[in-house]
């Protein structure tokens, strides 16, 4: 059993499968307490330490705990809202002035104390335009990870894309891994065919907005009746922006303005599209089901994926139980912010082969 740390744990999703490769998480830091609740919920076994990272008396506190319990593995998944091209710092001057983005610095304060086998960093590929403070210059994160532990440590920084590992999402990643020299981390091999929405959830009964198919989590959230009449008239692939008649309108009945990606229907015959933390509604990115074609020229399921259609399509067990301090739109949240748990489980099969 390999025991490991999870910095910025939130709820756990990405953790969801590491304990089948014997990979044990005994320590986890999350700062936001609903999300910590969340996590031990989940974990109910692992220690958990509620508190802001970037305090030296909490990086002490998780350092010696680390020692404590021996672990050889740190995960560490800073919040990546900051950098997301979902958020709001779109501009590039943005990046480097907020704070989120530099909290990667205080997991590797913690690094550098407790000197574990291996390191895994993940966010969002955008993350790696982000450049940090290192003796008076500005580098990027593979620069420095490199001058600080090339002595020590291999380092391999790429991006995957969870689709090409049996994820039914195309979600990508930038995964920074550190291994001590000696010792190996092999990359997991891509899968020849990506799964499609249709593959994942087309067994699913068809079910209109508000309503509950009485399968556990196949429950459809409400919506507003323009935007459902909107979908009633969109076919999948497209956007509701591309119609005629039945397209976005303000209250005074003038039309929309906005991206070509919201509004949008999912394609049955590719993965689904990136989920983001705005999930639960239409109008947010390509997040409507796919839809089938009615008799009266409409099309189905005018609303975005149920619960337990997020979470197979995040490779998450359908059955799964939300923690019981979370509304469904929080829950939701936390499942878009994360990395697909079957595709950090793949990446990590890779040190659990070599133990």
């Amino acid at each position: 059993m390999i025991k490991a740390a999870s910095l910025f744990s939130g709820a756990g999703i990405g953790e969801y499968y590491l304990n089948e490769l014997g990979i044990d998480i005994v320590l986890a830091n999350e700062v936001v307490k609903s999300r910590a609740v969340a996590h031990s919920f989940i974990y109910p076994d692992c220690d958990m330490i509620v508190d802001d990272i970037t305090k030296e008396s909490v990086q002490e506190e998780i350092i010696n705990k680390c020692k404590k319990e021996k672990v050889k593995l740190i995960i560490a998944t800073p919040p990546c809202q900051g950098v997301s091209t979902a958020g709001s710092n779109k501009q590039e001057n943005k990046l480097f002035k907020d704070p989120r983005n530099f909290l990667v610095l205080s997991a590797l304060n913690i690094v550098d104390k407790v000197k574990p086998d291996y390191v895994l960093i993940e966010n969002v590929p955008r993350f790696q335009q982000m450049l940090f403070p290192y003796r008076e210059r500005v580098i990027s994160l593979e620069e420095l990870l490199n001058r600080k532990y090339s002595d020590e440590y291999e380092l391999d920084c790429r991006v995957f894309n969870a689709a090409d590992y049996n994820v039914p999402q195309t979600r990508y990643r930038v995964v920074y891994r550190l291994w001590r020299k000696g010792l190996q981390w092999q990359l997991p091999e891509k899968r020849g065919h990506q799964v499609t929405l249709k593959e994942a959830i087309g067994d699913l009964p068809s079910i209109e907005p508000g309503q509950d198919s009485g399968i556990k989590n196949h429950y459809a959230k409400p919506h507003p009746e323009n935007h459902i009449e909107c979908m009633r008239h969109t076919p999948s692939g497209m956007s509701a922006f591309k119609n005629q008649i039945y397209y976005p309108k303000k209250p005074d009945g003038s039309r929309i303005t906005g991206y070509g990606n919201s509004y949008k229907r999912m394609r049955w015959d590719y993965p689904a599209p990136t989920i983001t933390m705005r999930n639960e509604i239409v109008s947010s990115q390509e997040n409507v089901h796919p839809g089938r074609p009615l008799p009266d020229e409409l099309w189905s399921d005018a609303r975005v994926l149920t619960l337990r259609e997020l979470l197979i399509v995040s490779s998450l067990p359908p059955e799964m139980d939300i923690p019981s301090n979370l509304t469904d739109t929080a829950f939701r949240q936390l499942i878009g912010e994360g990395i697909p748990p079957q595709l950090l489980k793949e990446i990590m099969r890779g040190i659990v082969s070599n133990e």
